[in-house]
């Protein structure tokens, strides 16, 4: 089995757009207003957005995208304009990472966890 993509929820998908494009996906289905499906720079994974008539609430959902040179990709975004949560930080999980929000309240986390990504010292 293999991961094909994720889909997040949006109240409006065009703009949803231009915030991931920002991020550097590149769009490859745009069906508006409805969905929208991006290729990520790296891999073979794709994201998408659909649609929806609400806002989750709370925490809405959690994304991550990883970038080996993770400092250098937040900076080069914040030059762009985006507002980022938490600036690059080391966790205690062995990552790093950077959050911020997308314009639904979706949290989109870059990261780059190395090694540690799927074989942390406590893995089973």
């Amino acid at each position: 089995m293999n991961l094909n993509q994720i889909t997040v929820p949006s109240i409006n998908v065009e703009k949803a757009i231009s915030f991931y494009e920002n991020l550097g996906l590149k769009l490859i289905v745009k069906s508006l207003p409805h969905y929208a499906r991006f290729e990520c720079p790296e891999g073979d994974a794709t994201f998408s957005i659909h649609q929806v008539d609400e806002k989750l609430s709370a925490d809405g959902i959690y994304v991550y995208f990883e970038c080996a040179d993770l400092d250098d990709q937040v900076a080069i975004l914040e030059e762009k304009g985006i507002v980022f949560e938490e600036l690059p930080t080391d966790k205690r999980w062995l990552w790093r990472e950077a959050r911020l929000r997308d314009l639904d309240g979706n949290q989109v986390i870059l990261y780059y966890g190395g090694e540690n990504r799927k074989n942390p010292p406590w893995r089973i």
